[in-house]
């Protein structure tokens, strides 16, 4: 059996799969034939043991991607700490068990590069975790998706699981999250400058500085790095899970200031007006910049540019806001 007919062979669950991952995870999965696994949040509640439990008991699946996840922005990590660790604790406890109980052939879990420290070396190493103080506004967020990544490694050890985790810079895409008060950057300006283009605004407010530097990759490019990994031979699959943490860093390599990116934002909106800077609002870690050596290593490179991702996610919200999505 060729890989190709391997893959399709194989029942695979993805988890989150209406998120901003999970829905780029499920187009890329259906692109190359495979049939995929998905509840929604009505159909199962993934911080109910009994009910992830069942699921897995009945369905069976081999490969799970656990994209699953209460994610959001500075302002939602500020506001929602205690839901942002409680919530992620018991999703990747109750999945991660249950792929353990049910004999999952591989499990991938997805995190996010704020695990790293605050004043983390750059670019961030894989093995920079867990090696300083996290950054205050999201630590809830990051100390959760850290005993994630603990969890894959101890149940790896203990019961010979082939659990891996793989940590995606900042991400935009189609189906993202355009809610003011609780998303990224990326499309929050995207949405902004929008909003001020038709309004004819002379400015447009933004937090901090706009000095720190962060990275972005395209939602469909980190979905075909989470395949590409969990479609690797058996000898290369496992020789991540060989070394601590099995971890896998996913980013383009390169960052920008954030003054750098509204510029850009605004170019492709077509908004023309002033960024006034609000600098009593915090900036977040200073840089954030991934060390994707480990993956580009292994032969796997972004096919999207920023400036093209950018075009293509403005006209996703577009589309979205011609459908009514945005009622906030």
């Amino acid at each position: 059996m060729s890989s190709t007919e391997q893959a399709k062979a194989q029942r695979v669950y993805v988890a989150g799969h209406r998120g901003l991952v999970g829905s780029a995870l499920v187009r890329r999965l259906q692109a190359q034939g495979q049939t995929v696994l998905a509840r929604t949040h009505a159909e199962l509640d993934l911080t109910q043991p009994d009910q992830v439990e069942a699921f897995f008991a009945t369905e069976k699946p081999t490969q799970v991607y656990l994209a699953a996840a209460k994610v959001g922005g500075i302002v939602a990590n500020n506001t929602y700490p205690a839901e942002f660790i409680r919530d992620n604790l018991a999703i990747q406890t109750n999945v991660i068990h249950s792929a353990w109980r049910h004999g999952v052939e591989r499990l991938l879990f997805l995190g996010s590069s704020c695990i790293y420290p605050r004043e983390c070396p750059q670019p961030m190493r894989e093995e920079h975790l867990l090696t300083g103080p996290l950054e205050p506004t999201n630590r809830p967020y990051a100390l959760a998706k850290i005993a994630g990544i603990e969890m894959c490694s101890a149940y790896n050890r203990q019961y010979g699981t082939r659990f891996l985790a793989a940590m995606p810079t900042n991400l935009y895409g189609p189906g993202d999250n355009y809610n003011l008060q609780n998303s990224h950057v990326l499309p929050a300006l995207i949405r902004k400058f929008h909003e001020a283009k038709l309004r004819g605004d002379a400015q447009v407010p933004a937090w901090g500085t706009g000095t720190p530097l962060r990275e972005f990759l395209y939602s469909d490019d980190m979905a075909d790095a989470c395949v590409y990994l969990m479609d690797l031979p058996n000898d290369r699959f496992d020789s991540l899970l060989s070394v601590y943490p099995p971890l896998v860093n996913v980013g383009c390599g390169h960052d920008l200031s954030i003054k750098d990116l509204t510029q850009l934002v605004g170019e492709v909106v077509g908004y023309t007006g002033e960024v006034v800077w609000d600098t009593t609002k915090p900036d977040g870690t200073p840089r954030k910049l991934m060390d994707v050596g480990r993956l580009t290593g292994m032969g796997w490179a972004p096919k999207v540019d920023l400036r093209a991702g950018i075009g293509l996610a403005y006209a996703d919200f577009l589309k979205r806001q011609a459908e009514g999505a945005f009622r906030d």
